[in-house]
């Protein structure tokens, strides 16, 4: 499978904190940015949710009443690689150095704003849909998302790519099947900035998107309009 969740939006994130002050700040910051947000104050509770819920994301305190932070994040790694922000009040660079060894990825320290803490987040995910996309497709055998590059390759060849027609071509990969929205594409362009820009544009970009892909593969882009919702991505034969 490429992906490691349901295939249903808005996209949940676990937050788990036991200061509740934190922690509605941080749910309510991430409903208002279309996640839905799942609030634990326990750690263990959290690898049986995560079980059991796939979510996309975790943000992690590292200080926990009855389990350290560290170790839940050791736990989550023997079955999930679901992306993981710890959120701590230590400082210190050796902590830093050992949450990221336990495979955390990435780290942000209180106080912090969660408007910074959302930023992060979206990078996280992002990142995370470039290794999912690209583990799918050997190069021998379809695309593949460089994402130092920015670029994608069919069988092995570059579809020499924009920025913003990477970002759609990588976001639909990760999530073979899915119809999604203009709107969610549109977000993934621009990145959040979506000031008087219609979500129109999104049918532009994609017709150049396939025209780039149809060079390479004659039979077809595999990008399939749904219409007066958006585009999904059929995965290649």
């Amino acid at each position: 499978m490429l992906a490691h969740r349901p295939s249903a939006l808005p996209r949940t994130v676990l937050v788990v904190e036991d200061d509740f002050k934190i922690a509605d700040m941080l749910s309510n910051y991430l409903g208002a940015q279309g996640f839905r947000a799942v609030w634990l104050s326990e750690g263990r509770q959290v690898s049986p949710c995560v079980r059991e819920l796939q979510p996309s994301a975790v943000l992690l305190d590292l200080t926990l009443p009855d389990q350290d932070g560290l170790l839940v994040c050791r736990e989550l790694r023997t079955f999930s690689d679901v992306p993981v922000m710890m959120i701590t009040a230590r400082v210190d660079e050796i902590d830093r150095l050992e949450g990221l060894e336990t495979g955390a990825d990435d780290y942000v320290c209180k106080p912090f704003s969660p408007r910074e803490v959302v930023a992060r987040l979206n990078a996280l995910l992002r990142r995370a849909e470039g290794r999912l996309a690209q583990a799918a497709w050997p190069p021998e055998q379809g695309f593949v998302v460089d994402e130092p590059a920015l670029q994608v390759r069919w069988q092995r060849q570059p579809l020499g790519l924009t920025v913003v027609e990477f970002r759609l071509l990588r976001l639909l990969l990760s999530r073979p099947g899915q119809v999604l929205e203009r709107s969610r594409l549109l977000d993934e362009v621009h990145e959040g900035d979506l000031r008087d820009v219609s979500d129109r544009v999104i049918d532009s970009h994609i017709k150049n998107l396939r025209k780039k892909i149809e060079r390479l593969r004659p039979e077809g882009s595999g990008i399939v309009s749904v219409y007066g919702v958006g585009y999904r991505m059929e995965l290649p034969g």
